[in-house]
């Protein structure tokens, strides 16, 4: 349990919710309720281990503070996650109440234990250890099965690795569900032109050929869409991108739309995660509380790079 005032709430509330979610109590010393509740908030904090955060703000000393809340009566809990407030219960409950009020929010003891493997993985990944992360992530996945984010993410490193069977049996699942996620169906494509790009006729075939077979019949769109799916499977995710084009702007409707379905799944795979909420984007706390300075937007090349094809793409269909 912490005290919280202005100028420490930015730290241990907005940023912290980012991480875990906390519980804000607001109280007062003469509250006799607040009596009440503030024990059982405290033994809940140690029940949990770790899972929430709890804190404490005192609403007359922090008045800037409860009126950013809309504070009528006291004690309020009000929960915040990912910097921003979800829900929140007034009066003294009883610990049961309290309990199935954290439950609705709180996440498991194995969740928790997931989303730090999964944490661990992308660190492992920065630093250049792919296997260590395929690790973290294998664990991060068998302890909480059902998080899509960490299936995609152990699937595309399998992807990439070489692991095709393995990954194959953990996608299929996800591409029997109806509607079929894009994120899993990039992946799908992904695989398929990995395989494809192990079979005969086209697996001894070098970039060269493929160029003169083309120069032959511009529209020779079977060996055009092999090549793409041969460089798909390489990673050389542009110049894959590129030969769908062609394709696309000569005969949109070729081959069931294959090369505009190949060139989206591309296009997803691509397109980097969406990162984390930056509570001081906005200029103001989640409670609404002015703040000085102002961020400075900043543009991911690769994010420039997608949005880019997504133009072009955009441009071949009309």
């Amino acid at each position: 349990m912490i005290n919280v005032t202005i100028e420490n709430f930015e730290a241990e509330v907005v940023a912290a919710s980012t991480q875990v979610p906390v519980l804000v109590d607001f109280w007062a010393p003469w509250c006799g309720p607040c009596k009440v509740i503030g024990p059982i908030l405290e033994q809940l904090e140690t029940e949990y281990e770790g899972r929430f955060k709890l804190v404490k703000i005192d609403s007359d000393e922090q008045q800037e503070l409860a009126q950013a809340f809309g504070i009528r009566s006291i004690p309020t809990c009000v929960l915040m996650v990912g910097g921003k407030p979800v829900d929140g219960f007034m009066g003294a409950k009883p610990v049961s109440e309290v309990k199935a009020f954290l439950d609705k929010h709180v996440p498991a003891e194995s969740e928790l234990a997931a989303a730090t493997d999964a944490d661990e993985a992308h660190a492992l990944l920065e630093a250049g250890d792919p296997q260590a992360a395929m690790a973290k992530l294998a664990d991060a996945l068998a302890l909480d099965p059902g998080n899509d984010e960490t299936r995609f993410e152990y699937v595309k490193l399998l992807i990439s690795l070489g692991g095709l069977e393995e990954a194959g049996a953990l996608l299929a699942p996800k591409l029997a569900e109806i509607p079929r996620k894009l994120q899993f169906d990039a992946l799908a494509h992904w695989l398929g032109a990995m395989v494809f790009s192990t079979k005969p006729p086209y697996d001894s075939w070098t970039v060269e050929q493929f160029d003169a077979q083309i120069a032959q019949n511009k529209r020779d769109f079977e060996t055009r869409f092999a090549k793409a799916r041969l460089l798909m499977a390489a990673s050389e995710w542009v110049a894959a991108m590129d030969e769908l084009l062609e394709i696309i702007m000569r005969d949109k409707a070729w081959g069931s739309e294959a090369p505009r379905k190949t060139m989206v799944a591309i296009m997803e795979l691509l397109t980097p995660p969406k990162p984390k909420v930056d509570p001081l984007a906005s200029g103001k706390t989640a409670g609404g509380i002015e703040l000085a300075g102002k961020a400075v937007a900043t543009v991911d090349p690769q994010a420039q790079l997608v949005a880019a094809y997504r133009r072009k793409l955009s441009m071949a269909l009309n």
